[in-house]
């Protein structure tokens, strides 16, 4: 590997900056992390507990911090695009919390900068890396399911589980709580696309005007008179199959939050119910009909240690069945040193850092890995976009009446640089 280390500022320290941090800080090939945080309070929690150096602002961070090659992104989700464009400006490459962007100008405006400066950027979707998505991508390349028709998934997440992430907005946080669901919606779209392993042509969405009541969504009551809370898209693609996306953030629901409701095939079908997965094949194409539980190659290596011991509604009501690493991972690329950190925290259950099933470490590895040699992490800015762009076009088309959006192209990643790959 290249002698080149990865030197990053990150900007916004709230929880789930935090649960970044210390795997960049840990990273052999990452040799200085700095950060800015707006929050004074924050700020100091951050230099002392982690002694790196903080800045107010992240306009400071990038002039007194000259020698960064780097930055990570970790704002409110509406302000990553302008922060993603002023790094790649500043000539910085970009490590990104979801979404890239809230318009369709952000999005191809960052296309175009990484493609002219042949910066490294890359998107943190936890979900790329949940044992599902890749049990899926992996099964479906194998010829498991044979050709995929359709699919469904979703991100199901109360708004009020968010609150406390909004203190960074101060006065204006109810404003930016209201933020359409579909504007966040890669969690969802992440699964089902990588999955599918085509791209979207269309799409239209519907939304549930919310009734609650509580001043986060309503016209006049957000930065985007969005009254909906919960939006469902359907989506077609390229190789025929048809896809349901839900973005739902009034949902009574339990862990998973984001998950594949099932992937249907000529041959053969995966479906999900909690911590219950099944591959089905059918008695078709000259193959014996069967039913396998496949749940032990998805669940975490946490609930499949206890199942014998606990009840298993804990599958679903217990976090920590949720965290840490599953079979379905590839662990062996993450660098020693990160995966003795999550079974140390697996082991002392301390789930922030080994949170989303583990896929911090991955996320991370990409990032740091593309950097220092030179080539294309998996989440790409070309796919980045696609994940990206169907939420923003799922919610144009919710607020217009539910009308049929052509999918735009977003080109492709340049030839000369491979693209990493670690399923």
């Amino acid at each position: 590997m290249s002698e080149k280390k990865v030197r990053i500022g990150i900007v916004g320290f709230g929880s789930f900056s935090l649960s970044h941090l210390e795997i960049f800080m840990a990273h052999p090939d990452v040799e200085k992390v700095v950060g800015a945080e707006i929050l004074d309070e924050r700020r100091k929690f951050v230099e002392e507990k982690y002694k790196i150096k903080m800045y107010k602002t992240y306009d400071e961070m990038l002039e007194k911090e000259p020698d960064l090659n780097s930055v990570g992104v970790f704002a409110q989700r509406h302000q990553h695009g302008p922060l993603i464009i002023q790094g790649l400006k500043a000539g910085k490459n970009v490590f990104t919390a979801v979404p890239m962007g809230c318009t369709v100008d952000e999005v191809f405006e960052i296309l175009d900068l990484v493609e002219k400066t042949g910066l490294t950027f890359a998107m943190g979707e936890t979900c790329y890396y949940f044992p599902c998505a890749i049990w899926n991508r992996k099964r479906i390349k194998e010829g498991v399911l044979g050709d995929v028709t359709y699919g469904e998934a979703q991100y199901y997440h109360n708004i009020t589980e968010f609150l406390d992430s909004y203190k960074s907005s101060g006065e204006n946080a109810n404003r930016e709580i209201g933020i359409p669901p579909m504007l966040y919606g890669t969690h969802s779209a992440s699964m089902l696309i990588s999955s599918i392993g085509s791209s979207p042509v269309e799409i239209t969405c519907f939304g549930y005007v919310d009734k609650i009541g509580d001043g986060f969504y309503g016209k006049g009551v957000n930065n985007w008179d969005n009254p909906f809370s919960n939006q469902t898209a359907i989506v077609r693609f390229k190789n025929g199959a048809i896809g349901r996306l839900n973005e739902f953030r009034r949902i009574g629901s339990i862990k998973p939050s984001s998950f594949i409701t099932g992937i249907y095939g000529t041959k053969g079908t995966y479906e999900c119910s909690g911590n219950q997965h099944l591959l089905t094949l059918g008695n078709v194409f000259g193959q014996q009909a069967d039913s396998i539980d496949v749940s032990d190659e998805i669940n975490t290596f946490s609930f499949i240690e206890d199942k014998g011991k606990i009840d298993p509604k804990l599958g679903r009501l217990n976090y920590k069945y949720h965290t840490g690493f599953s079979p379905i991972q590839n662990t062996a690329r993450l660098p020693e040193v990160l995966r003795k950190m999550e079974a140390e925290f697996r082991k002392k259950e301390s789930l922030d850092i080994i949170g989303h099933n583990g896929t911090h470490f991955f996320n991370v590895d990409d990032f740091v890995k593309a950097v220092v040699m030179d080539k294309l992490p998996p989440i790409n800015a070309w796919r980045a976009a696609e994940f990206t762009l169907t939420g923003i076009l799922a919610n144009e088309s919710a607020v217009n009446n539910n009308k049929t959006i052509k999918f735009p192209e977003v080109g492709n990643p340049p030839s000369d640089k491979e693209v990493l790959d670690f399923d």
